[in-house]
């Protein structure tokens, strides 16, 4: 899948200036980095569009990577959890938190070249390193578990039942913030050697593209509510 060719340059992937994250030893990546980006704006839109990351950290001397929804406000990210989940639990006894690499992708096409060798994908995705800390503060939780269900469906959050205080105990939040961040980007065609272009495969992009199907009311909905006009939004 593409194990040495570079793919072609994203136009956002360029060094980065006063509105970037300075690039680092972990975020400036060891091959391809013309594809890298620190642009701020450019990493909130992947992250704003994606649905679920992936937290990886440290267990017990082995890696572990956990699925799960976020939310963004600002320069945070939050991720929200059982208390009696290893990592966020670990995030609150650790000193001062827990290290964590958090990331996002978006896959865009599939990449089909007439080798096999080169065969890719276009996607945007972000990578975050850092320290993640467990939210303690009750207004700074409330507001983070409103962003965590507002990030899936926008307005949603204001249309149903906040948690209780016995669903609030227990729920976990923890925080990472963005300051160890990159973006990675792949656009364009294959990348086929001269060699193979004669060759009599197909090649070229299969675009992906997110939809939503009809909105599928629950079994016990009251036939007088109706869709609301942010779920028509989407």
């Amino acid at each position: 899948m593409e194990y040495a060719m570079p793919g072609t340059p994203s136009p956002q992937a360029t060094s980065p200036d006063a509105t970037g994250y300075p690039p680092t030893g972990r975020t400036v990546p060891t091959r391809s980095r013309e594809r890298a980006a620190y642009d701020r704006e450019l990493v909130h839109s992947i992250l704003d569009e994606a649905y679920v990351c992936h937290l990886g950290f440290v267990r017990d001397g082995a890696p572990v990577v956990l699925p799960t929804l976020y939310g963004r406000i600002g320069e945070r990210l939050y991720v929200h959890g059982s208390t009696g989940s290893r990592p966020l639990r670990e995030a609150g006894r650790t000193d001062p938190g827990l290290p964590v690499c958090l990331t996002v992708t978006q896959v865009d096409g599939l990449v089909l070249a007439r080798s096999a060798f080169h065969h890719s994908i276009n996607y945007r995705s972000v990578v975050v390193h850092g320290v993640a800390r467990t939210v303690t503060d009750p207004q700074e939780r409330r507001t983070a578990l409103d962003a965590i269900v507002d990030h899936v469906v926008p307005g949603r959050s204001a249309d149903s039942r906040p948690a209780d205080e016995k669903e609030l105990a227990a729920t976990a939040v923890i925080r990472l913030d963005l300051r160890e961040v990159s973006a990675k980007i792949r656009t364009g065609g294959p990348n086929d050697e001269a060699r193979d272009l004669a060759l009599p495969h197909w090649a070229g992009v299969v675009p992906l593209a997110r939809g939503y199907g009809a909105p599928l009311p629950s079994d016990d909905l009251d036939p007088a509510i109706g869709v609301p006009d942010y779920i028509t939004a989407l």
